[in-house]
């Protein structure tokens, strides 16, 4: 195993404290998942079928699906540092906030889904 000294420590604090400042500018913008991978945006999930009508389950299905990718992407990042395959601990901590990032807001969409449901369904008729 590699020693670590305090210099490559403190480069390696700058490097994640200047992603950590990256995501949070991006999170400021319209959609906090843009440049992220995650969201809709750049993806077919947006899109308009031929028929004109927009598809929401499909493009919730993409959403989840970018997700889940994400999050496997974490897990195989992790293991390949946890064999010793890669010293990148920043790319490592990046990939697991990405799936972090994600599946929060998939939670939160879940969420106002539940509450709008709850609500449509308490409106007398």
């Amino acid at each position: 195993m590699t020693r670590i000294d305090a210099s490559s420590l403190l480069q390696m604090r700058a490097t994640i404290l200047q992603q950590n400042s990256a995501l949070q500018k991006a999170s400021a913008g319209s959609n906090a998942l843009d440049g992220l991978g995650v969201g809709v945006a750049g993806s077919d999930a947006g899109a308009v079928p031929p028929s004109g009508k927009a598809d929401f389950g499909a493009a919730i299905k993409d959403a989840i699906g970018q997700v889940n990718d994400l999050q496997a992407k974490s897990a195989t990042d992790a293991e390949a540092f946890d064999r010793g395959e890669t010293n990148d601990i920043a790319a490592v901590m990046l990939s697991r906030e990405k799936a972090s990032v994600g599946f929060q807001a998939t939670l939160q969409v879940r969420n106002k889904l539940l509450a709008a449901y709850k609500d449509i369904m308490s409106m007398p008729v």
